[in-house]
Formats: C-alpha cells, structure tokens, sequence
C-alpha cells in the first residue's frame, strides 16, 4: 500500500498533495496522478463512490504511484473498517473533536488491518473550534499521521460562508484560526495538513504545513477561461 510512502515523505519533512477529481472516475484520479498528484482524495461523504468504486480506483491509482486515500461519512467503525478492507491506502476521518474520537480512529484502523496498519496513512480532520482548543489533547494520540484542518466546515462553524467568492482571499480571521491550529500542530512535532488554493499554498509551506488538500476545478476553470479568451481574441 502507498500509505507507507507518503507516511515516510512526511517524516522527511516533504510536501505531499492530494487532489480530488469531484467525480467517481477511476481514470480521471489515475490522470490526475500521471499528471504529477502524489495522492486522490476519494470523497465519500459528499460524493458518490461505492465501496467497489473504491477497490477499483485504488488499484488504478496505485498502479499509477499515487495513493488512495477514503474520506468516509462519519466516524462509524464499520465504514472505517469497510474502506480501509476495500483498498484504501489511507483514511482521513471528517469531525474529530476530542482525544476519544481520535483514539477510537486509530484503534478501527489498527482492527481492520492488524498485519497490515502501518501501510495505512491516518488522517483527522480538524474542522471546529471547539476541535482547535482539544487539540492539544488530540496531538498525544498516537497512530494519527496528520492533523488535517478543513477552513471549509470551520468558517461554517465561526459563522461565515464555507468558501470566499472565487479568487477572493479567506477572511481573515479564518486563516488566524487555521494559523493557531498549525502552530499547535507544529509545536507537538506533528504533521499539519490544509486545504488551500494555488496562491495559499506558498503562505502555508513557509508556516510548516506539509499534507496539502488541493481542488482541481479552479485549474479547470482557468483553462477553459484562458480557451475562451483565446477564442475571442482570434
């Protein structure tokens, strides 16, 4: 499993990227792969794969030198578990709150695969506030690989939209709130990862974090733009 690897770029101190191909396409997360992202991101709890999508897409994937890694709907043990058996060469677990949610986590990877865990990369994501002042409690949880925060759902938990208009900057108090959490990160010697855009991912390098969540729809966007703009130029 390419777990192992990504694991073992991130003790090295490298970036790692996992873009998401927003439909349950085999081939397109195997492109996006081909085309230079170490990682897929097969999303679970808001797109459309099934388990057997999964096995497929991970196969492929891996095939490809690019990992798979499963975002499942919600903490329940046997999703975990189900993922984690289907192929998935990571997990990355949405709205973990406390060192409890954390520690059941890796206790459902470590059942699911008792020969075979450390080939897994475990992910939390981090998407509250409420998450951001536990995480001191969350980064002594061993097993987990990288603190993960989604300033989608936590903008929606400080009461602003889940994203700016496109091409408009986070509010600012977002990306103070995502800052502390990396800090904590950081400080425990742990691995911080965020979403972040093409002009975000510079900001975010320099502050340390590592594991970096990237949508492919905005390149998409910029190219048929750029077409069309050579097409009326012509």
């Amino acid at each position: 499993m390419n777990g192992a690897k990504l694991r073992a770029r991130l003790a090295a101190g490298q970036a790692i990227t996992m873009f998401t191909p927003h439909h349950a396409s085999s081939g397109l997360a195997a492109r996006l792969v081909e085309l230079g992202a170490d990682s897929v991101f097969i999303d679970c709890e808001h797109g459309t794969w099934s388990f057997e999508d999964v096995r497929m897409t991970a196969q492929i994937v891996r095939s490809t030198g690019g990992a798979a890694i499963v975002r499942p709907q919600s903490h329940e043990r046997p999703l975990i578990i189900r993922y984690l058996n289907a192929g998935a060469d990571g997990i990355m677990v949405p709205m973990v709150e406390t060192a409890e949610e954390a520690r059941a986590i890796v206790e459902a990877v470590q059942y699911a695969l008792p020969a075979d865990h450390q080939q897994r990369l475990v992910v939390v994501m981090v998407e509250t506030v409420s998450a951001i002042d536990n995480l001191e409690a969350m980064l002594a949880i061993e097993g987990i690989d990288v603190f993960f925060i989604g300033p989608g759902d936590l903008s929606q938990d400080m009461g602003l939209p889940p994203a700016p208009p496109f091409g408009e900057p986070r509010p600012a108090e977002v990306m103070a709130k995502v800052a502390e959490a990396v800090g904590k990160i950081r400080a425990a010697g742990k691995v911080a990862g965020t979403l972040a855009t093409l002009d975000e991912i510079p900001h975010w390098r320099t502050r340390g974090v590592q594991f970096f969540y990237v949508h492919s729809d905005p390149f998409l966007r910029r190219g048929l733009t750029a077409v069309r703009s050579a097409l009326t130029a012509a």
